[in-house]
């Protein structure tokens, strides 16, 4: 079964290619749909499959990349990006991402890196999962996300926000996002986003999609768009720096890309059908579900005896969540085709007559 596996050049480590197959279109469909890069399934998913924590980062960001820009290109068809809201969280992105770089190198060279990675991500994990699925439940039966069109693009009645501090001048608007804050908001949401990418190898989209939600008040389809865009951008220039300091598997991150880029186009259409609090609701069982195997990952460390078992476990796991979501999305894609098919036949037919 050799052949089955891959020896990656610059690592060493020999990887189970189908699992890079199955990650990559299952990510892209994900993060297609999501709005993200898929960096939070992706980087502690090469790193059960075997990838140090700085090569899973590494490669994780350069298949991002070039994953998002399918996706953005998708997004944009539909209306959803803003670009200028999108531009300003890139500033802030670049100078978080250089920090957050020298910090998981420092790390590595303390020899503590995977550790305090994937104690982050188990609380970042958590914490947003809780965040995202409260909130999902308590606005159940919100009139507002009832009410909202999934296709078509937010009106531009700029809410009002309700803390001083996003007044700071000079106070912009974001026509696209239908919102207006301090021009500081979204550089600092890029930077502490760019930091969190650059120390966990995630497109900073698990944090920035509901930030843009909940303190911007931004749509769910218009955030979903606009962080494409932005990770695209960081996702760009985080594979630069990887690749500078010798910590990107090439190899893999093609691998991954080939499948991505389908699953990328699956997962942005299915947007289209779809309403933003169903969408926010898959996001956070997808954040639950990762916690959980990143937490069977550091049980592995510790537990030495079992680590083995557990550490299958957390691989199994793993890639099972990302097919049974990109299963579900594609389902969901389907079906609205469907519908929209059945809708258009109706007028045709009832001229007809």
């Amino acid at each position: 079964m050799d052949f089955l596996y891959v020896t990656m050049p610059l690592s060493g480590v020999s990887v189970f290619w189908p699992g890079l197959v199955i990650l990559g279109f299952g990510v892209g469909v994900i993060g297609g749909f999501f709005g993200i890069g898929g960096g939070w399934m992706v980087t502690p998913g090469l790193n059960i499959l075997g990838f140090p924590m700085a090569y899973a980062i590494g490669t994780d960001l350069a298949h991002m990349a070039g994953k998002s820009l399918v996706s953005t290109r998708r997004h944009a068809q539909f209306g959803h990006v803003d670009y200028r809201l999108g531009g300003l969280m890139v500033v802030g992105t670049i100078a978080g991402f250089e920090a957050g770089a020298q910090t998981v190198m420092w790390l590595e060279r303390l020899g503590k890196v995977d550790f305090y990675v994937r104690l982050s991500y188990l609380l970042l994990l958590g914490l947003v999962g809780w965040r995202i699925l409260t909130d999902v439940h308590r606005n159940h039966r919100s009139p507002r996300e009832n009410g909202e069109a999934s296709a078509e693009p937010a009106p531009a009645v700029y809410p009002e926000r309700r803390w001083p501090a996003a007044w700071i001048p000079p106070v912009v608007r974001f026509p696209r996002a239908g919102v207006r804050c301090s021009l500081w908001w979204p550089v600092l949401v890029g930077l502490i986003t760019g930091w969190l990418s650059g120390l966990m190898g995630i497109g900073g989209g698990l944090i920035r999609v509901p930030a843009l939600i909940y303190l911007l008040g931004c749509p769910t389809h218009v955030a979903v768009g606009t962080d494409l865009f932005e990770v695209a951008i960081s996702g760009l220039y985080g594979a630069a720096t990887y690749t500078y300091k010798g910590r990107t598997e090439l190899t893999a991150a093609l691998i991954m890309l080939a499948g991505a880029s389908v699953g990328a186009q699956i997962g942005t259409a299915a947007t289209k059908y779809v309403r933003g609090e169903r969408i926010r609701s898959l996001l956070g069982v997808a954040v639950a579900g990762c916690a959980v195997s990143v937490l069977l990952k550091l049980a592995a460390a510790v537990q030495p005896h079992a680590r083995k078992t557990l550490e299958v476990v957390a691989a199994v796991f793993i890639l099972a969540l990302v097919a049974a979501l990109a299963a579900g999305i594609i389902r969901q894609f389907l079906r609205g085709m469907r519908a929209e098919r059945t809708a258009s036949r109706r007028p045709r037919a009832a001229a007809a007559r």
